[in-house]
């Protein structure tokens, strides 16, 4: 018998380290695990909406049919790992974070990663 044993050591597998729900860690579970689509992660303020609207005018001009799923939730995002938004996420990945992207450079990075 110890009595400085060591703490049994729990992983969690979260970012947050336990602050988060058990439905919050599944839904971001499922965000992660979805792959083939494109996300802006943000609050919705004006630099996010011109990344998401950048981005529709990318795939247009790529002629790429994909929808682009507006992440608000601040633990699905800390669960990308992004601290500053916002971001763009493409096939399960974050290509880009912390600044407005212009039409011509999410065309770059689409074609780059698809």
């Amino acid at each position: 018998m110890s009595l400085f044993g060591k703490k049994k050591d729990e992983n969690i597998g979260c970012c947050c380290e336990g602050g988060c729900g058990a439905k919050t860690m599944e839904e971001t579970r499922q965000v992660q695990k979805t792959g083939g689509s494109v996300k802006v992660l943000g609050s919705g303020c004006a630099k996010c909406n011109e990344l998401e609207a950048n981005t529709k005018a990318a795939l247009a001009q790529l002629g790429m049919d994909t929808t682009i799923d507006h992440v608000t939730d601040f633990m699905q995002i800390a669960a990308y790992g992004v601290m500053s938004t916002p971001a763009l996420v493409v096939d399960g990945k974050v290509v880009a974070y912390g600044k407005v992207l212009k039409t011509q450079e999410v065309i770059k990075i689409l074609q780059k990663v698809r």
